[in-house]
């Protein structure tokens, strides 16, 4: 493939060369290129950046596509767990239906590596994971999958659930989830100990949902840093959300990026509007791996989301008080490379605001290309003219799939 008439990263007009599904060269217009046998896609002067990696996401619970609903829930996680299982058989489309043209509507807005979770517990059991199992199957030709087995109602609070857990992991979810050891089981030792045995036994990276709020989070960070260690998983441990746990002291913050880089332990984000997070800008600074994702996406948690990681990473930008050009383009790069980072950790870290890799020589061809003045023009005005290529391969143009 040639990939011509492109501005990466908004540099000057170049030519991207692909075989076998990774760049090969990247060179400036005017070079001459040989194109014989190649597809030649005109990128008609648009930008080119590393396409979207949505790393937290629930595919399992979308109503993208269906009709709109008023918002039933309540407040807190068990309250809005309970709403979700009160309603989610209701569905005009099946799970299987429902994740799988969500996927397709990610996919086609620029996305091309996705984790999503999938909720196990006593009420839906296998069957939740198992319509995101046939989402990814169905788009297995255009975007990299990767399931979470997730608790999403506790480990402890159910019979069964650390075996259904189990169940999945032999059966196609590569990553272990777990969520708010203290509030939700409210028993955290063993909270831990069900998860990590599991991890240790299937080899799996673990994830963490933590909502806990103030030094009650930084506890359960800190037992999970301590199993992290203790077990020899470093690079294989995330934790989402996390919105509060920058709340506690400048010291606290400071030693837990200190130690999260240390131990390659990633964060992701949904650029949630209120929040005392850790800084953006100093996880990166660390080299703490750091992605983005658009959470659950108008289901019976809430009415937002709508498939589309550029409107998320300017709710990144948005959230985080960016202005500068430089920040709102690393922004991007969080959404891009920083998300693919977390999946393949033999990709490197971003470790400045001004890192613009993934168009490089020796990359995978997962290429956007979108139209805009600028990187930042890009993420303000959002435009719909983008071209999808996922290991060197058009996979939608317009909106529309290949």
């Amino acid at each position: 493939m040639l990939i011509t008439n492109v501005r990466p990263w908004g540099g000057p007009l170049a030519e991207i060369v692909v075989e076998d599904g990774r760049i090969t060269a990247v060179k400036p217009l005017e070079s001459e290129v040989d194109t014989q046998g190649a597809d030649v896609v005109d990128g008609r002067g648009r930008l080119a950046l590393p396409s979207f990696s949505d790393v937290h996401c629930h595919l399992d619970s979308t109503r993208i596509g269906l009709p709109f609903r008023p918002h039933t829930g309540g407040q807190g996680v068990w309250e809005m767990v309970m709403n979700d299982r009160e309603n989610w058989r209701n569905d005009e489309w099946t799970v299987s239906e429902r994740a799988t043209h969500t996927l397709g509507r990610i996919i086609a807005n620029g996305t091309t590596r996705v984790r999503s979770y999938a909720q196990i517990d006593a009420d839906c059991r296998l069957e939740r994971f198992e319509g995101v199992l046939a989402a990814k199957e169905a788009h297995k030709d255009r975007a990299d999958v990767e399931v979470i087995a997730f608790p999403q109602a506790g480990v402890l609070l159910e019979q069964g659930v650390p075996e259904l857990l189990e169940e999945a992991l032999s059966s196609g979810a590569a990553v272990v989830g777990g969520i708010d050891p203290c509030t939700l089981d409210r028993d955290p030792v063993r909270h831990l100990d069900i998860l990590f045995g599991l991890a240790e036994k299937h080899q799996a990276p673990i994830d963490f949902h933590l909502h806990e709020p103030g030094h009650l989070g930084v506890y359960s960070v800190d037992l999970i840093l301590e199993r992290v260690r203790a077990l020899g998983m470093t690079g294989k441990a995330s934790i989402s959300h996390a919105y509060d746990l920058g709340s506690v002291s400048e010291s606290t913050t400071n030693r837990l990026i200190e130690e999260f880089a240390e131990l390659d332990v990633s964060m992701t984000t949904v650029a949630p509007a209120q929040h005392h997070s850790l800084p953006l800008t100093d996880l990166t600074a660390a080299g703490v791996r750091i992605g983005l994702g658009e959470d659950g996406q108008r289901d019976y948690w809430g009415p937002y989301g709508n498939a589309d990681m550029l409107d998320r990473t300017w709710q990144l930008a948005f959230t985080n008080g960016f202005r500068a050009d430089e920040l709102v383009e690393h922004a991007v790069a969080v959404a891009t490379r920083g998300g693919a980072a977390i999946l393949d950790r033999d990709l490197p870290r971003l470790t400045s605001t001004v890192d613009r890799p993934g168009l490089d020589a020796g990359d995978q061809a997962d290429i956007l290309l979108v139209d805009g003045e600028t990187v930042t023009s890009a993420v303000m005005d959002r435009g719909t003219d983008r071209t999808v290529i996922h290991n060197g391969r058009v996979v939608a143009e317009t909106g529309e799939l290949s």
